[in-house]
């Protein structure tokens, strides 16, 4: 019989102990390229115990992407302003804390928008995902609402918003937002020129 003494989990939590071992084999290692047997043998587990909640490696990567993006709505909802003084302030808010959990977690940001696994479109149209650009949405809409951002179709808003964060993340993640390049601070910068395509000129 083998020894479960030093097993990270207690009955019923295996899927909670096979998740967050991948999470720290991800973070550790910088990518996925990490086994099941392999998480298996670092959360102290049968090799066989991992495939009790999740058929395969691409169907626990997805797990993981989808961690990514309730933690990622978390950090965004957080960083809303209660009272934002105008729509500026709320969309750099916002940015800041996009960008800052991207480069904070770059191996988890990857994961969750790479297209390797085959994946991609069909997880991001998984609800946990939208939730992330439900936050994008919401201040477009009240911005249409109360007439400070322009009448215009708001996928193509969300679109702008979400290519920019997205952009500005990766390039930060990459070590390519060099001042020489892009100036001291490129994501106020950036931020700056969208909101002002965004703003209602008639406000």
């Amino acid at each position: 019989m083998s020894d479960t003494s030093n097993r990270p989990y207690h009955h019923g939590d295996l899927r909670r102990a096979v998740l967050e071992t991948a999470l720290d084999m991800l973070r550790e290692e910088k990518g996925w390229q990490f086994t099941l047997r392999e998480v298996a043998r670092r959360a102290g587990v049968s090799h066989a115990a991992p495939y009790k909640h999740f058929p395969d490696k691409a169907a626990l990567l997805v797990e993981l992407a989808m961690i990514g993006f309730d933690r990622l709505r978390e950090s965004l909802s957080a960083a809303k302003p209660d009272a934002p003084k105008t729509l500026r302030d709320e969309f750099t808010s916002i940015a800041h804390a996009y960008v800052a959990f991207g480069t904070s977690n770059p191996a988890l940001y990857r994961l969750m928008f790479s297209a390797e696994e085959g994946k991609a479109v069909g997880m991001h149209l998984n609800e946990r995902a939208l939730a992330v650009f439900d936050v994008v949405l919401e201040i477009l809409r009240c911005g249409q609402a109360t007439g400070s951002i322009r009448k215009r179709p708001i996928e193509g808003q969300a679109a702008a918003c979400w290519g920019l964060v997205h952009g500005m993340t990766m390039l930060a993640i990459d070590g390519l937002l060099v001042p020489e390049k892009v100036g001291l601070t490129p994501l106020d910068a950036a931020l700056n020129a969208l909101v002002e395509g965004l703003e209602n000129p008639a406000t």
